[in-house]
């Protein structure tokens, strides 16, 4: 099931996708926490602007160097346990809307990512276990400031400046991680390409090692990693990142104003 939030007249809604009719079933509330109930309205896909289909409630969990291929491009080995590191809430943005290239930064780089959105409360979660904690999956972009990342020595500013999180374009309830593919494209040129069963870290061990050290609570959101073909985006771009089953993610790129 394909779940969107989208903004229709001065209303934000919920829906879920009707791909065959080009529509959004509107729903009552925010399913995370409401369910499906429907209002009995629908909404043309046409009409309708998609929006980043959750705001984490109180952080993104990111997983560093979990594909072996991008773990050698930065120059080193992927590591034996994951990496994790945060983003802010803030850095969220959705399909469509601009990432903007901050001024401290002359390196700015795409990492196309899935994404996994967290359903309930989680901590300390058994590896067997962490299917029943995950809401459903969507696309994200780890927009990285790579000279600061390097000149900093920590990630915080490099990865966390606003816009550096594009989200969407839905949430899927169900993808093929067995066979699934993720491709980055910047103005249609295909930069990354990888299979996400190809992660080094399984997404039920990635969210028991995140679970043992924060709690996750509902909307939370865990990058899962990037494959190999990472690297700058500067002014006029648009990057697209698709992942099979879930669509794609667009956001054009402009030199953030003062």
């Amino acid at each position: 099931m394909k779940l969107a939030r989208f903004s229709h007249g001065d209303s934000i809604a919920f829906g879920v996708v009707d791909e065959e009719e080009h529509e959004l079933v509107v729903l009552k509330a925010d399913p995370m926490f409401a369910g499906f109930e429907t209002t009995g309205e629908r909404v043309r896909l046409a009409d309708a602007k998609l929006l980043a289909p959750v705001i984490p409630r109180s952080k993104i969990v990111a997983v560093g160097r979990n594909y072996r291929d991008h773990a050698a491009e930065m120059g080193g080995d992927a590591p034996s346990e994951p990496l994790l590191f945060l983003k802010p809430n803030t850095s969220v943005i959705g399909p469509d809307d601009t990432i903007a290239l901050p001024r401290q930064s002359k390196q700015v780089d795409h990492e196309g990512e899935l994404a996994i959105v967290i359903g309930r409360i989680a901590k300390n979660v058994a590896e067997e276990d962490a299917d029943a904690f995950i809401f459903g999956y969507t696309i994200a972009n780890d927009v990285t400031a790579r000279d600061l990342q390097r000149s900093d020595g920590q990630w915080a500013r490099a990865k966390g400046f606003d816009t550096f999180c594009p989200l969407g374009p839905v949430i899927d309830t169900e993808i093929d991680l067995e066979h699934g593919t993720i491709e980055t494209s910047v103005n249609g040129e295909r930069r990354q390409e990888g299979r996400l069963a190809d992660m080094v870290h399984s997404i039920p061990a990635i969210i028991a090692y995140a679970s043992s050290v924060f709690t996750l609570l509902p909307g939370d959101v865990i990058l899962t990693g990037t494959p190999a073909g990472v690297g700058p985006i500067v002014s006029g771009d648009v990057v697209e990142i698709t992942v099979s089953g879930l669509g794609t993610l667009s956001n054009p790129v402009r030199t953030a104003e003062l």
